[in-house]
């Protein structure tokens, strides 16, 4: 049974930091594609963050370029989320979520996308 499950969240000043963890069971992380998303009241879920099976490189969306750093560690079959430079408009529940199904050559951004997810951590930034 996979299982993933976020910590991390919390309330922080704008300008400020955190790290997100997504601790997986069930599957190895160094073999999927992984990524964050998250979802503000009122709005879709939408794509932050990704790492691809193939050599783990990593992909953002435009708003968390250069504030954002996504990771692995194989060794305890974690996932990452690096956030710094915060902003008011990074509130919302994050969630980590990762592919089970066969890959291709593409990057993957969509909800549809991904097979198993977090419960999601809250971050709230204030202003």
């Amino acid at each position: 049974q996979v299982q993933l499950v976020e910590s991390g969240g919390g309330l922080v000043q704008a300008g400020g930091s955190l790290r997100l963890s997504c601790a997986v069971s069930g599957r190895t992380v160094n073999s999927l594609p992984m990524a964050w998303f998250r979802q503000a009241p009122g709005k879709e879920r939408e794509f932050v963050a990704g790492i691809s099976w193939r050599a783990g490189s990593t992909y953002y969306e435009d708003p968390v370029k250069g504030r954002f750093t996504i990771s692995r560690d194989n060794a305890t079959n974690t996932v990452y989320l690096q956030m710094t430079s915060l902003k008011f408009e990074d509130t919302a529940v994050y969630h980590c979520a990762l592919r089970a199904r066969p890959v291709s050559g593409r990057l993957y951004y969509a909800p549809d996308d991904y097979d198993f997810w977090g419960q999601g951590t809250q971050v709230t930034v204030s202003s």
